[in-house]
């Protein structure tokens, strides 16, 4: 999950220069903080990354990218998202990396690229890991809103098949 953050912590440089919602979904454990740690480092954030399951919203700055980690887990309704005014830090240069962003229903505008991840049969998986490795195994299904979100599709992509 740390090396997918990293692949698109990358992409999100060259991207584009507007605002960019990357919304992340799949079960408690699924790896969701581990990827956003992934990407933030891969941008040169030093430190721990912690989840905002209780801040709910996380800033990071780094040349040119003002970066959010959003955490919807403990939204009751969607209504909760507009007293977190998310729509007003997409300005151009900023990211919005939002856990369980199903939670905001219409309250947001569209992802650009879609992350579900999901635990895996390790018979389904590409890459599996050794047996006794310590190593879960998980399915990523990325999906494109944009055209940015198509570039950086193809982005992991390439970068999952070298």
């Amino acid at each position: 999950m740390r090396a997918l953050g990293a692949t698109l912590g990358q992409g999100l440089r060259t991207a584009a220069e507007g605002a960019l919602v990357v919304a992340l979904e799949g079960e408690l454990g699924a790896g969701k903080t581990t990827l956003v740690g992934g990407l933030l480092h891969a941008l040169g954030v030093a430190g721990p990354i912690r989840s905002p399951s209780y801040t709910l919203v996380e800033p990071y700055e780094v040349p040119g990218l003002k970066l959010y980690h959003v955490d919807l887990y403990r939204l009751a309704d969607p209504d909760e998202v507009d007293a977190l005014a998310l729509r007003e830090l997409l300005t151009p240069g900023s990211v919005l990396l939002i856990e369980w962003s199903s939670r905001a229903a219409d309250r947001l505008p569209a992802a650009d690229l879609t992350l579900e991840i999901e635990y895996s049969k390790a018979s389904d998986a590409v890459g599996t890991p050794p047996p006794g490795s310590g190593h879960s195994v998980r399915l990523v299904t990325l999906r494109s809103g944009s055209s940015v979100g198509d570039k950086l599709v193809e982005q992991i992509v390439a970068a999952a098949s070298q």
